[in-house]
């Protein structure tokens, strides 16, 4: 993997993130969390996006591409089970693949990838970065399911623990990125976070 940029001495870390023209968020002001900014941001394009993780290091949260009809899952579903759940439509598949194919052509590749277990996000996964690893605190807590107080405390732990410079993707869900963010990602959208939870940067990745 190519070695993370660094910031020349004397220039903070916002200020070279700036430059590079993505969207930055600072979700701290005086010790005060302030998550407007994140939710009204305008959005980046892929590349600036991109460019912010590869300076800061970090982790970029996707939501799962884009679904069939509906709202959370079925009725009878069941983890494991794809045909029970609400899955990628073709033009989710599409986008994820396109995803993983710029990428490449951007000759970057992250350091590990991480899923929730539902199949809409394996498969995002799976069609954009290939090789992952099924992660449960990334599952869905949308309608009473899981612990969301348990699995947003696994997220800090793992943010916190990450060597500096690392990159990581975990692909989840909506409720998972508003629960660490406190902003609500699009279908495929990505949210840029530092290892200590704050947002940099989001954008639709399909852009």
């Amino acid at each position: 993997m190519t070695p993370t940029a660094r910031a020349p001495s004397g220039v903070s870390r916002r200020s070279a993130l700036t430059r590079l023209g993505a969207t930055v968020v600072t979700p701290w002001l005086a010790g005060v969390p302030v998550l407007a900014g994140a939710q009204s941001a305008q959005s980046a394009t892929r590349a600036q996006l991109l460019a912010v993780w590869r300076q800061s290091g970090g982790v970029l949260l996707i939501r799962h591409a884009a679904t069939e009809a509906g709202l959370g899952d079925p009725p009878g579903f069941v983890i494991g089970q794809c045909r029970t759940q609400r899955n990628l439509s073709e033009e989710g598949r599409q986008a994820s693949r396109a995803l993983g194919a710029w990428l490449q052509a951007q000759n970057f590749k992250p350091d590990a990838v991480r899923s929730s277990q539902w199949c809409r996000c394996q498969d995002t996964a799976r069609l954009a970065f290939g090789a992952y690893e099924d992660w449960p605190a990334l599952n869905s807590t949308f309608a009473g399911q899981g612990d969301p107080a348990a699995q947003q405390q696994a997220l800090r732990e793992r943010l916190q623990a990450l060597p500096a410079g690392r990159t990581e993707v975990w692909v989840t869900h909506q409720v998972i990125m508003t629960g660490l963010t406190g902003a609500y990602p699009g279908l495929g959208e990505g949210f840029v976070v530092d290892r200590q939870g704050r947002l940099l940067a989001r954008g639709d990745l399909a852009a």
